[in-house]
């Protein structure tokens, strides 16, 4: 139920700037996601939203109230680690109440947020069992829970789903994105290097890059019209294809990207040739790394299973209209 503001925000730890001159601004209701390598920033950023760590320079602002000064138990936020934090000793119940019970609350009340968050996340039957007994999923469903009997203002995600197996991250994935139809007002902020996680849960991705926001937007925006070479090759995956050399300088630039999706492939014809050395068969798709002449690698993006193996020559055909470019600097030039 609340915008936040960010203004002009540093962070330091001693003589090491960590952000630099951060300016966002989230609306109500909107589920943005931090995404960049590691040691970007992006956890940073969400401790300093959080209350967990000072603000060298700058204003948060959360709901239009200024923040700096405020501790994080009264900045109406809720947060969720991927460790869960969840005590050991305590029922889930018992978890799911207990800052309640900090706060004071009535028995009646503690109890109908308990209740209403463990049906919201299908977790009733997990009230009576005590962490151990749960699977990471499970866990995790629990730290969500606690966070939503608290009726943050603003949610807090710091990866969340990093400690799950692939099945589980699925899963959980689908749940976060229900409870934020389930909480449209609710203004949520999700910290990942997940690919899939970013572009399937935000609104607005914000790409960081050596405590800098090099670039804020949909999903799609950040797909298709990337602002740098840097984010170009950190949306998508697998990663963009970057090639320099005389097939840059063709184009006027200093680097030529195109995506593996955006390459054709055929036996008989194509802008480039080249050999198989890889293939990477995942059902739904097959991926092909060829050995272009005068080009260097190139990673092709097929549908379905192919024919190819590696050893075979085949024949590509680049997507004009597709064309990402680059000039030193990594700034995108004309096409």
């Amino acid at each position: 139920m609340a915008t936040v503001e960010l203004i002009n925000v540093f962070k330091s730890f001693g003589s090491v700037e960590v952000l630099h001159d951060i300016n966002l601004s989230l609306e109500k209701g909107e589920f943005v996601v931090f995404v960049g390598p590691s040691g970007c920033g992006k956890s940073t950023l969400l401790r300093l939203i959080a209350g967990l760590e000072d603000i060298s320079a700058g204003t948060l602002r959360i709901g239009g109230e200024p923040m700096n000064q405020v501790l994080p138990a009264k900045r109406g936020i809720a947060m969720v680690f991927q460790s869960y934090a969840l005590y050991p000793h305590m029922s889930v119940y018992e978890n799911m109440a207990f800052g309640l019970e900090q706060a004071r609350l009535s028995k009646d009340e503690i109890d109908s947020r308990v209740r209403n968050a463990a049906t919201m996340l299908q977790i009733e039957a997990l009230l009576d069992r005590k962490p151990r007994q749960l699977s990471g999923g499970q866990r995790q469903r629990v730290a969500i829970g606690r966070a939503i009997t608290r009726d943050p203002r603003v949610f807090l995600f710091d990866e969340p789903l990093s400690n799950l197996d692939a099945a589980l991250r699925v899963d959980t994935r689908f749940e976060i994105a229900r409870l934020h139809e389930r909480l449209p007002d609710t203004t949520m902020i999700y910290v990942t290097h997940d690919q899939v996680e970013a572009m399937t849960l935000a609104d607005r991705i914000v790409v960081l890059n050596k405590g800098r926001i090099e670039q804020v937007g949909s999903p799609i925006e950040l797909y298709e019209k990337p602002a740098s070479k840097f984010v170009a090759g950190f949306i998508g995956s697998p990663r963009m294809n970057f090639i320099e050399g005389e097939t840059a300088k063709k184009h006027g630039a200093a680097t030529f990207g195109i995506r593996p999706e955006h390459i054709g492939i055929a036996k008989r014809s194509g802008a480039w040739s080249g050999k198989v050395f890889l293939t990477e068969k995942l059902g739904s798709d097959t991926f092909l790394h060829v050995d272009v002449a005068d080009v260097g690698p190139v990673n092709v993006r097929a549908q379905g299973t192919t024919g190819y193996a590696p050893g075979d020559t085949v024949h590509l055909a680049p997507d004009d209209s597709q064309i990402h470019l680059f000039d030193k600097q990594g700034l995108p030039v004309g096409k």
